[in-house]
């Protein structure tokens, strides 16, 4: 580490829902820079003005409230870099590109797109380089007044970088170490578009992260291959000395199969790839983790380990366990697996952490669409004794309905096999122990209802599942004499009654 201060930023484009990738982006920029006392920013990249979508960036701000990283400076907050949108900076961007055209290490052109589709049939594999821009519309070929008189007279025009063919440009990567890359395999890219006064991502990106004093650019790998021309634009606009280091992510891939993680993936095996819930134009709605149940400390906790290893056996972290453990050094160069069985279980983990009446608390509402009245404290008991079989809270209602309804039929498979002959008449005797029982805690019921089974030398098994069926309606639940506790007395010998006259 260098002693310039850490700054880091995320920069997404509002084009449309936040990508559980880049919200693992986010994350690793976020633990880098506490780790380091540095500041971690909110820029929006908004430049692509053909693919901005309404409500994309509040959207953005909203997920990561939600998931509780935290901005030092952004779009929504402010700070001293100010404006963070791209959109609101283009006053900024055209002197950059004016000083590349004047060193002529930028230049117009003006090819049409049916003349670019052209080219592209003509010639294999076309790219705009060194070996094809001779061919091509350009400042290059056309004279210094053809140029002026096509701009006076409101030609379309955008500015190319130059590249020159052959020279070996060196990436320093922090996860990936040294890497190079040749630089006829980049074209010349479009820097500026005239049509709406806007820079490009490589210009806009490379300027902003100077400006911004952005120390360390940590980004996915599919941005890899835009480093080499990154390193050429800082070297061409004069700033190599304060370029920033790169790092490159792995990427999230598919839980099944090769290739990286998509929506449909999600969609196919049922799975939230979105942080928040997204409603598209159309009126589709695609689900999003806080709507399917997560909570945001687990969410965090699950993308932490996709492609960081903390080297050693610890799973759970807490946001500042994950900040202080984190090193950048310890990212993966692999592809991380989603593991999407996996972010369930560490939901399970934070589910178990929550006292009973902080669950209840969460189910209440659940309880409410259904129009039951219960209380706090008796949600509370019933919650601890069914939590740890279930992932989310909206599963909860499946482990605990009996408690708060009685049962209006009973699991066919489970009365064939549990209900007996002698099953009525014993529940018939069963009563009368339960009426005659004045302390009705599972402890003392248990033992009174034992007691009477062990001096009629009843099956036991026998006449307990007889008594769930009948308390449940199915082969379900905890402790049989901790839910006879809870729905009281007078519920279990009516639940009783219905089920011998049901099934006889």
């Amino acid at each position: 580490m260098s002693d310039k201060k850490v700054r880091v930023r995320f920069a997404p484009s509002p084009t449309g829902p936040l990508h559980i990738g880049g919200v693992r982006t986010a994350l690793y920029n976020y633990l880098f820079a506490k780790k380091h006392g540095g500041d971690f920013i909110l820029r929006i990249e908004d430049t692509d003005s053909q693919r901005f979508v309404e409500g994309a960036e509040q959207y953005i701000v909203d997920s990561f409230e939600w998931l509780g990283i935290k901005f030092d400076e952004g779009s929504h907050i402010g700070g001293g870099a100010a404006p963070y949108r791209q959109s609101e900076r283009k006053y900024i961007y055209k002197k950059y590109v004016d000083h590349l055209i004047t060193s002529k290490l930028a230049y117009y052109a003006f090819d049409t797109p049916e003349q670019l589709d052209a080219k592209r049939a003509e010639v294999q594999n076309f790219q705009y380089d060194a070996s094809t821009r001779s061919m091509m519309n350009n400042s290059l070929v056309l004279s210094k007044q053809e140029v002026e008189e096509l701009i006076a007279a409101g030609k379309q025009y955008v500015v190319r970088f130059k590249i020159e063919a052959n020279e070996v440009i060196v990436v320093n990567d922090l996860i990936r170490g040294e890497v190079k890359i040749n630089s006829s395999v980049l074209d010349d890219k479009v820097l500026y578009k005239s049509s709406d006064q806007l820079p490009t991502y490589h210009l806009a990106n490379i300027v902003d992260d100077h400006l911004m004093e952005i120390s360390h650019v940590i980004r996915g790998e599919e941005w890899l291959p835009s480093a080499p021309l990154h390193v050429l634009l800082y070297r061409a606009l004069g700033w190599e000395a304060s370029m920033p280091q790169f790092a490159h992510l792995p990427l999230l891939l598919k839980p099944d199969g090769k290739g990286k993680l998509s929506k449909r993936d999600g969609d196919r095996l049922g799975f939230p790839v979105f942080p928040l819930a997204w409603k598209e134009a159309t009126g589709e709605v695609f689900a999003g983790y806080k709507e399917a149940g997560y909570f945001p400390e687990a969410l965090i906790n699950f993308l932490a380990l996709l492609g960081w290893n903390p080297g050693t056996e610890q799973e759970i972290f807490s946001m500042e366990e994950l900040v202080a453990s984190f090193s950048i050094e310890r990212c993966s160069k692999s592809g991380a697996k989603f593991d999407f069985e996996k972010g369930k279980w560490f939901n399970h983990q934070y589910l178990q952490t929550k006292t009973n009446e902080a669950l209840a608390e969460l189910f209440m509402p659940i309880l409410k669409e259904k129009n039951i009245d219960s209380s706090l404290e008796k949600t509370s008991q019933i919650l601890g004794l069914v939590k740890e079989r279930v992932n989310f809270v909206a599963e909860l209602w499946e482990q605990t309905s009996f408690f708060f309804i009685a049962p209006s039929s009973y699991d066919e498979k489970t009365v064939k096999k549990r209900w007996k002959e002698d099953s009525a008449s014993q529940l018939s005797e069963l009563i009368a122990i339960l009426e005659s029982e004045e302390n009705f805690s599972a402890q003392a019921t248990e033992s009174a209802v034992k007691t009477w089974i062990e001096s009629k030398q009843y099956h036991l098994g026998n006449l307990m599942n007889a008594f769930r069926l009948a308390l449940v309606g199915e082969a379900k639940g905890p402790h049989i004499f901790d839910i006879a506790q809870i729905i009281g007395k007078q519920e279990c010998v009516a639940r009783i009654n219905k089920a011998i006259a049901t099934l006889k």
